[in-house]
């Protein structure tokens, strides 16, 4: 049971949860900072904590699950865990099961809208893995489903949604929106053999990086709004900078012609990104 377990944290890439962490952190605290006028209680972010971890695992198990046949064909994913045997498809149906049932415990601990929510939350973390069957605008998708996190942050310490968190969640939709259609330009050859749907394979890759440019230039442009609208100052602003200037290295290091550094691009730098701006926006906190 412990081996299977492992195989399955490798195969949702366990690991990758501390880079969407940093976002539903920020929602918290910048949401409790305007509300409540302070930091969230230690105990609101283990709930928070184990609600994404509950959320992104579900989320990540669903998609292997509803693309193992897709995968089975793929090169690039044909040795992941369920297409190659090494998990069964019933002991996955359980291990989703279970980070359901943890992110709706961890929500039911937190506050009723974080409740209420929930089936919004599930919805997008659910239909996602379908949508490349029937819409190029599976991108858009993902970004709702993962800036949830931030807002769901801010509804938890908050109860509460108002036009601060929507700032946030767009901002993380795009940044993630933008960054999947760069992960999509990897596998643009086999999706059209298999008749899948993606932004590179309705425009190609020269207009979907351009597409993911524009995306993150919303995203550059959130991050700078929320300066002046959370009342953070120098601290916070640098760390807006730096996120700026890796979501523009990010886009330097990958084009139509060369994708060879798209890990380094879509796990390192995404990863950086997040831990660093939430890093700076406590810096400014304690400051």
């Amino acid at each position: 049971m412990i081996k299977k377990l492992k195989i399955i944290l490798e195969m949702i890439k366990f690991e990758h949860t501390i880079f969407a962490l940093p976002f539903a952190y920020l929602g918290a605290v910048l949401g409790s900072l305007e509300v409540n006028g302070v930091l969230p209680t230690w105990g609101q972010i283990g709930w928070i904590t184990l609600a994404m971890i509950g959320a992104r695992s579900a989320a990540m198990a669903l998609n292997r699950l509803i693309d193992r046949h897709i995968d089975a064909k793929n090169p690039r994913t044909k040795e992941r865990a369920i297409p190659a045997g090494l998990v069964s498809v019933s002991y996955v149906w359980g291990f989703v099961v279970v980070s359901f049932a943890v992110l709706f415990f961890s929500a039911w601990q937190l506050n009723f809208l974080a409740v209420w929510l929930l089936p919004i939350a599930v919805f997008f973390l659910v239909i996602y893995s379908y949508t490349k069957r029937f819409t190029w605008t599976c991108h858009l998708v993902l970004g709702i489903a993962t800036g949830l996190g931030p807002l769901g942050g801010w509804v938890a310490t908050t109860g509460q949604i108002d036009a601060k968190s929507l700032i946030l969640f767009f901002t993380v939709a795009l940044w993630i929106g933008g960054f999947d259609i760069i992960y999509a330009c990897q596998d643009v050859d086999f999706d059209r053999k298999a008749k899948l749907h993606s932004i590179p394979v309705r425009f190609g890759l020269k207009r979907a990086l351009l597409i993911s440019s524009f995306m993150h230039v919303g995203t550059a442009i959130g991050l700078i709004a929320l300066i002046f609208y959370t009342g953070l100052h120098m601290w916070f602003a640098m760390g807006v900078l730096i996120a700026i200037l890796i979501l523009f290295y990010e886009h330097a290091i990958v084009s139509a012609d060369d994708l060879s550094r798209l890990d380094t691009a879509f796990f390192t730098m995404n990863g950086v990104l997040s831990v660093i701006l939430f890093f700076f926006t406590m810096v400014d906190v304690w400051l």
